[in-house]
């Protein structure tokens, strides 16, 4: 009996996420409604809380999801025996791709935040460290002299550069790079960063 109730638990907390996922998807996270949810899902409102403790829980959720997704688009396998700097510019063009084709979920990343008191989960916080870590690696090779915390600090300065490039660009900000030329600017960014790296 208990593992029967495992098992129908679990079934609902995957239609719960794939729900909420979808909504995202289509409408953004600023939409997101716990009754639609359900809806979708379903089953009654309440049943939401008999999963999560609340919707941001399930966002979180939602998330780690999206993670898995953005990591298993980066071909990192098909370009591990190439230079550092072209694997730079691998992940620099496929986090692009990524955000260009999954806008909502992708902006849903960073534009969630839990109720005060309720920091974010480590195990969450892990999750959104995987794309430091390969950052990190070809960072090591153009830089070996690097202690590991500064390794760590640059490739979150690299990230946050390309990141922020591509999110006031996809926004259509005033100083954002028009589409047709978005890929090749980030391009010649990286290129350029990775060169003044290993002239260091």
């Amino acid at each position: 009996m208990a593992g029967r109730r495992a098992e129908k638990r679990e079934d609902l907390k995957a239609r719960l996420i794939e729900a909420a996922r979808n909504r995202i998807a289509k409408e953004g996270l600023a939409n997101l409604r716990a009754r639609d949810v359900t809806q979708d899902a379903g089953c009654a409102l309440g049943g939401l809380y008999t999963v999560f403790s609340d919707l941001s829980e399930l966002v979180f959720h939602v998330n780690s999801g999206t993670l898995k997704a953005l990591e298993g688009s980066l071909a990192l396998t098909a370009v591990k025996d190439r230079t550092p700097t072209d694997r730079l510019r691998n992940l620099a063009r496929g986090y692009l791709a990524f955000a260009v084709a999954n806008r909502n979920l992708w902006k849903a990343l960073f534009e969630h935040y839990p109720p005060e008191g309720s920091p974010t989960p480590e195990w969450h916080l892990a999750e959104h460290m995987f794309l430091m870590g390969v950052i990190a690696e070809p960072l090591a090779e153009l830089q070996p002299d690097l202690s590991a915390e500064d390794r760590a600090i640059r490739a979150r300065t690299l990230f946050g550069a390309v990141h922020g490039v591509i999110s006031i660009s996809l926004e259509a900000r005033f100083v954002g790079l028009p589409p047709e030329r978005l890929e090749r600017e980030l391009d010649e960014f990286v290129l350029t960063i990775a060169a003044g790296a290993a002239t260091r």
